[in-house]
């Protein structure tokens, strides 16, 4: 991942979402120690306190535990609970301005329904050429 240092989202926020993706992937599973404040400092090159901001985010969300000494840990129910955020606030805000778009544009329901299957095969055929 490249961190987006010019942008609006602050890179502790990119550091949690990078953690949640790697969760969401199976990367990491649950009760598995993830990197380090300090690892992920050297893996994006950013300091350790910025990094430490990102993982705490994911404890404040019930997300990672932390162990005295050892460091931070996939919780048991982790990919749900990123699941569900992203499906509720990502997820949500992208189709609603989706809609909002499609009235301007005088495009119907069917006629989105239709795109939004275009789409979708046309990404899922990508993802069933690389496997």
């Amino acid at each position: 991942m490249i961190l987006n240092t010019d942008g609006t989202k602050p890179i502790y926020v990119q550091i949690a979402e990078w953690l949640e993706t790697e969760i969401l992937n199976g990367n990491f599973e649950q009760d598995q120690k993830v990197h380090s404040q300090y690892q992920l400092a050297e893996i994006f090159n950013i300091n350790p306190a910025t990094a430490a901001k990102g993982l705490n985010i994911l404890v404040d969300e019930k997300v990672l535990y932390k162990k005295r000494g050892l460091g931070m840990f996939v919780t048991r129910d982790a990919k749900e609970i990123i699941l569900t955020k992203r499906k509720d606030h990502i997820l949500n805000h992208l189709v609603t301005d989706l809609v909002v778009e499609a009235e301007r544009l005088q495009v119907s329901d069917e006629e989105l329904i239709q795109m939004i299957h275009f789409v979708s095969n046309k990404t899922r055929g990508k993802r069933d050429e690389g496997n």
